[in-house]
């Protein structure tokens, strides 16, 4: 203190040029430190710019909408930031760790920065860029997936099921039940996921699943199957009384049925079985065998008429045991509703006994499918592709699918920041 005092009271020419340049330097610091702090708040913010329309492009890369209006939208929220030349937004990148990569969305951005001090000696704004790449990836492996879209229970485990599934479960629903377990329900799989919110309440439980709400909507794995045909004159009604046995040909690859009631043993061959409005049934006596079958359920009304699909009953006494193609159009798949079908215009169980096997996909995309089955029923490589899924009986489902089954789990995604 007494040096400063000394220092203000000196009136000599050096004591004057030393405070001159103290204070040069003192008000030197001042403006780097601000123009410092201004330059980190800017280049934040053109970073999260820059972040969000690469997250927003590829979320419309992965729901086939634009990616360069998705991005180009999310970069026009940011209004307090005025861009220098138009954005860079490619599908896939063109440089960097992922180029080629059509999955990934490569957003960079640059601005003028306005930085009062510096501006003073480098007579023009500083320029500043960020750059985002954001792509889906994988989010583990999934054999029953609901497509429902809107506010609604999207997968249901109620009443005393247990549901053991070595995979994953997921559903495009939104709303606060997309997935619900509930009652004295058990699930057990690797994970639950859902665009809207998991409910467990009541005596529910889900161990040690992991939850993932809030998802990125799935694709649909079968969106490709071609839309079923009917043959002209398809009117033959297949039905088996209880005790009787029947083998049933298939000569060209696709045979047609109006409709099939089966209440004893049957074998058929490999090849495609369409069933023209009429449902499937298979009752408790019912023993229905097929190595590499499929079996369409749809109707030669369905364009007008879309309740007139055919539906599904397979009764928890009946034994079913069948395997889907392994090549061809249908591989994997062994059970396949019309998409054109109206929604809940019919009921489709599946169930059967202790010695029922089945090995591939059911896919039913436009309704509810309720999958009662049974604690000793063979399972080991099935997956369910619905509207909705529910589950009510002891089920365990796996994929341990034989390498050339044609069938096998899918995996889901989600869309994060890569680089």
């Amino acid at each position: 203190m007494t040096f400063l005092r000394a220092l203000v009271g000196d009136r000599t020419a050096n004591a004057t040029v030393f405070v001159a340049m103290m204070s040069l330097l003192l008000i030197g610091a001042a403006g780097a430190a601000s123009d410092t702090i201004q330059w980190t708040l800017l280049k934040r913010k053109l970073q999260r710019q820059a972040d969000s329309a690469a997250l927003s492009g590829a979320m419309a890369r992965m729901s086939g909408g634009s990616v360069t209006a998705a991005a180009n939208a999310e970069i026009a929220r940011y209004t307090a930031i005025t861009l220098q030349g138009s954005p860079t937004i490619e599908n896939a990148p063109s440089t960097g760790a992922y180029a080629g990569n059509a999955m990934a969305v490569r957003v960079k951005v640059t601005a003028n920065a306005s930085l009062p001090f510096s501006q003073i000696f480098l007579g023009s704004a500083a320029t500043m860029t960020a750059e985002s790449t954001a792509m889906a990836v994988g989010n583990g492996d999934y054999c029953v997936l609901a497509l429902e879209t809107i506010d609604a229970t999207g997968i249901k485990v109620s009443g005393n099921a247990t549901a053991t599934l070595g995979c994953g479960m997921a559903t495009n629903a939104q709303g606060t039940k997309a997935i619900e377990v509930t009652g004295s329900s058990t699930v057990t799989a690797t994970s639950l996921m859902a665009v809207g919110n998991i409910s467990v309440n009541g005596n529910g439980s889900i161990g040690s699943t992991a939850l993932l709400p809030y998802a990125l909507v799935q694709s649909d794995p079968f969106a490709s199957l071609p839309t079923p045909a009917v043959p002209t004159g398809c009117t033959t009604r297949l039905r088996v009384n209880p005790n009787e046995t029947l083998a049933v040909a298939n000569p060209t690859g696709t045979a047609c049925y109006a409709e099939m009631d089966l209440k004893g043993t049957v074998t058929f061959a490999p090849g495609i079985y369409i069933l023209n409005g009429g449902d499937l049934k298979l009752n408790a006596t019912a023993d229905v065998s097929g190595t590499g079958v499929v079996f369409i359920l749809t109707s030669d009304q369905i364009v007008s008429n879309p309740s007139s699909v055919a539906n599904l009953s397979i009764n928890g006494g009946a034994r079913f045991n069948v395997s889907a193609p392994t090549s061809g159009a249908y591989a994997g798949i062994f059970l396949y509703q019309d998409r054109r079908a109206a929604d809940d215009s019919g009921t489709n169980d599946v169930s059967g006994n202790s010695t029922s096997f089945m090995q591939g996909t059911i896919y039913f995309p436009a309704q509810r499918i309720k999958f009662t089955g049974n604690s000793g029923m063979n399972t080991n490589c099935l997956q369910i592709v619905a509207r909705r899924v529910e589950f009510t009986g002891s089920n365990t489902v796996t994929n341990t699918c034989p390498a050339n089954s044609g069938a096998g789990s899918f995996s889901g995604y989600q869309v994060r920041l890569v680089n």
